[in-house]
């Protein structure tokens, strides 16, 4: 996850052609995901991630604070017992615990992350 942005007022990116090159890479992957920094601060980091159908982000933990939000396809999003289905065009806040994602189907998320 090389070639990271840190922009300014003014510059912006575009998500479509970067979703599309990422997810046909998670699909070649044995682990079925690719992932992509594309901002960084000293405060964030937005995280552009792709995940095949059936693809998974074992359980892990959460940082200080995170969104979720969906580009396209449907995950699945699981905290302990809390499950929570999130589709292309939403958005949701990462539980502040030990969580994991599934792709239900081929997905593109981008993943905002509080670094303090």
């Amino acid at each position: 996850m090389s070639d990271t942005q840190e922009t300014c007022v003014g510059e912006a990116l575009t998500l479509a052609d970067l979703a599309d090159a990422l997810l046909a890479e998670a699909r070649t992957r044995h682990a079925h995901r690719a992932g992509k920094t594309i901002l960084t601060g000293p405060s964030m980091r937005a995280t552009l991630i792709a995940l095949a159908e059936k693809a998974e982000l074992a359980e892990h933990e959460a940082p200080p604070a995170a969104t979720l939000q969906v580009l396209s396809g449907e995950v699945e999003l699981t905290a302990g017992a809390d499950r929570l289905t999130v589709v292309g065009g939403q958005i949701t806040a990462i539980p502040s615990r030990r969580h994991a994602l599934v792709a239900r189907t081929d997905a593109v998320v981008l993943l905002t992350v509080a670094l303090h």
